[in-house]
């Protein structure tokens, strides 16, 4: 997708999104990967009130203003993943997506678990991270869930954008034996956190650079959306792309706005890995992995304290 804009109302966006599947359905598209946020502005760049804040998010899902895509997609039979954020009936919020089949049935859910940013916004400056302000850590971890059949039933997963810079996300399910993984980010094409050292190709360059390996070291196909382009006056990189259980690029963005990225995805293809190199049954020696999930920060070894 190209930018959403403050002004944008839902009627608008969601055109839009129909506009995308009704184009996917008439090249054969059985499946269509939204990004992150899709409805909305990537609204954590401002400190806002929380009536405000409130506006963004959706209380149920579908609703009456999303209802149309739902009732297009089950038409067109053609199912999609969707970011949004997430009111919950506890109050409780999330940056969240769903993935929808055929049919108009959520059949997969997920909640960001790794949220970018801070809680206190950063002084003097035009631009602010605060998923950690606006969002709760997803609480619903990395659960796999079986494809429509439509499909022909792959193990599929989720994540939303900064998750799929964490290789422990990935492991998780591949350890389930995902064969799609589906992404959608809306990811800045300057350091929203106030660094220097990052720009636009950089910061693309690490995009296509995580979704490559870790499908490649997880045997999976990565569907990976962008929202992209000049959103409010701030700059989203593009880059969406479609990735092979080898870690190659078949299918990538080549513009900055609304466009359909298209590959066939053999799921066969997932057996070359996970039945050789990445055979986790045969080569993995997890009683030597207990820091990745004990330890959360650095903790230099001894030595270096003494040297």
């Amino acid at each position: 997708m190209g930018p959403t804009q403050r002004s944008d109302t839902r009627a608008e966006v969601v055109e839009r999104l129909i506009a995308l599947l009704e184009e996917a359905a008439r090249q054969r598209v059985k499946l269509a990967v939204f990004p992150e946020l899709a409805l909305t502005t990537f609204f954590p760049r401002w400190l806002m009130s929380q009536p405000e804040v409130d506006s963004y998010f959706e209380s149920a899902m579908p609703n009456p203003s999303v209802q149309p895509l739902f009732d297009c997609a089950r038409k067109l039979e053609i199912g999609f993943y969707l970011g949004y954020a997430e009111r919950t009936d506890s109050g409780q919020h999330f940056n969240s997506s769903i993935t929808v089949d055929p049919e108009g049935k959520i059949i997969g859910r997920y909640r960001k678990v790794h949220l970018p940013g801070s809680v206190e916004p950063r002084e003097n400056s035009d631009s602010q991270q605060l998923e950690k302000r606006y969002f709760q850590y997803g609480d619903l971890g990395f659960q796999a869930f079986r494809g429509a059949e439509h499909w022909h039933s792959p193990t599929m997963g989720m994540l939303i954008c900064n998750d799929r810079r964490w290789p422990e996300a990935w492991r998780s399910y591949g350890l389930q034996g995902i064969e799609v993984m589906l992404i959608g980010y809306n990811s800045a094409a300057f350091d929203p956190n106030g660094g220097t050292t990052e720009d636009l190709a950089l910061r693309t360059f690490h995009s296509l650079l995580v979704t490559q390996a870790n499908a490649y070291m997880n045997s999976t196909w990565a569907i990976s959306a962008a929202k992209a382009g000049v959103e409010d006056g701030f700059g989203l990189i593009a880059g969406s792309c479609i990735v092979d259980p080898n870690g190659v690029l078949v299918a990538q963005a080549g513009t900055m706005g609304d466009e359909l990225v298209i590959a066939d995805c053999d799921l066969d293809a997932c057996r070359q890995g996970r039945e050789k190199m990445f055979n986790f049954a045969a080569h993995r020696r997890p009683e030597h992995y207990r820091r990745i999930v004990d330890q959360v920060g650095v903790e230099l070894p001894d030595w270096h304290s003494r040297r």
